[in-house]
């Protein structure tokens, strides 16, 4: 279920305020958040942002075609390692 649009976009607050006081300075260090459900807001645009996936910090670098997205699809928090591999207990079994 999407949000409303009364309520607007969720970005969060703390995040915004770092971003804008970075775009003021003309620092480029990644902000590292927590907030994966927030969402992108064009202001975010160029700046690196460094999300939390549960292990580590994901940098992810925002571009235009990102905003309106959440930051936490650009960090995925499961580790895909392939399907099962065939091995000579699964061969015999066919």
């Amino acid at each position: 279920m999407t949000r409303s649009a009364k309520k607007g976009p969720y970005i969060d607050e703390k995040l915004h305020q770092k971003v804008l006081k970075q775009k003021d300075s003309g620092e480029r260090r990644p902000i590292k958040t927590w907030a994966r459900s927030c969402q992108i807001h064009p202001d975010f645009v160029g700046h690196r942002i460094s999300v939390y996936n549960g292990r580590k910090f994901i940098e992810v670098f925002v571009s235009e075609g990102m905003v309106g997205h959440r930051l936490g699809e650009f960090a995925p928090t499961r580790t895909f390692r392939g399907h099962g591999k065939v091995t000579k207990r699964t061969a015999d079994k066919t």
